[in-house]
């Protein structure tokens, strides 16, 4: 085994403990016990290319409905690869129901929004277009591939969907009525998010159907502010002292629904029934 020296005494590290867990893939196919599995296009060119993995290889797969399941490769070439589901090693979870509204950003803030509200337990992710959305121009495919590999990359056992735009005014005509939806409110009239949430939390489970709604640089106008204020579901929310970015904003927001109201709090509710 080698040996790394701290400056203080030897640690041994055992390469068998720290050896790489198997790659995670999200394929949109039933998963079931000894069912053949063939990916073509990018996943194949991923295992056989970019990783060289060869048959015998182990990769974790899920689809979002079935769980996780270990799968081995049988074959694998340039444009195909052949997987064999095992055995499942996580029972699928159920999701958070949380949908997280925003005003669509420029490129890099909108990968960092995505990849973030992904990893962070949102189930729906739903541009809403307002007066000074700074762009309306959407690739839904390439923002639904970027939840996918963050998913992948955090062990989530669903893919969050990425849902059609829509106008502000047409988001909250489809809302369903008597769900919350919390919206971020740079005026300083909203209510402290952690209050509102806690409020919540101290009543039960999370509700079923709930939403954050953030809006673009520059927030919402007056005449947005009086749309919303005119829909008894919505709730203005403060997210501190200081003005956030649109992408700060939703990260500072889904972290308070996290640690009040999301699995943070459900694994912490488990382990002390555990107890």
């Amino acid at each position: 085994m080698p040996l790394f020296c701290t400056g203080h005494r030897p640690v041994v590290y055992d390469r068998r403990i720290m050896s790489r867990p198997p790659p995670r893939l999200f394929i949109d196919t039933p998963l079931s016990g000894d069912q053949t599995v063939t990916l073509l296009g990018n996943p194949a060119h991923y295992l056989g290319q970019v990783l060289r993995l060869s048959p015998g290889a182990k990769v974790s797969i899920f689809n979002g409905r079935d769980g996780e399941w270990l799968g081995k490769i049988e074959a694998v070439s340039r444009k195909a690869c052949t997987l064999t589901a095992l055995h499942q090693t996580r029972e699928q979870s159920s999701v958070s129901g949380l949908v997280l509204a925003f005003a669509p950003l420029k490129k890099n803030p909108m990968d960092f929004l995505v990849t973030k509200a992904t990893e962070l337990g949102v189930d729906v992710l739903q541009p809403v277009i307002t007066e000074r959305t700074e762009t309306a121009r959407i690739n839904l495919e390439r923002l639904t591939a970027q939840s996918r590999e963050a998913a992948e990359q955090c062990e989530r056992l669903d893919v969050p969907k990425v849902a059609e735009p829509k106008s502000l005014t047409e988001f909250l005509g489809t809302w369903l009525d008597g769900a919350p939806l919390w919206t971020g409110d740079e005026t300083g009239e909203g209510r402290s998010f952690t209050d509102v949430l806690s409020d919540w939390s101290s009543a039960g489970e999370a509700p079923n159907g709930h939403g954050i709604l953030i809006g673009p640089e520059g927030g919402f106008t007056h005449n947005e502010f009086a749309t919303l204020d005119l829909m008894a579901f919505v709730t203005r929310v403060d997210l501190g002292p200081r003005i956030l970015r649109a992408e700060t904003a939703t990260l500072a927001a889904l972290t308070c629904w996290q640690a009040l109201l999301g699995d943070w709090r459900r694994l912490k509710s488990m382990k002390h029934q555990k107890n």
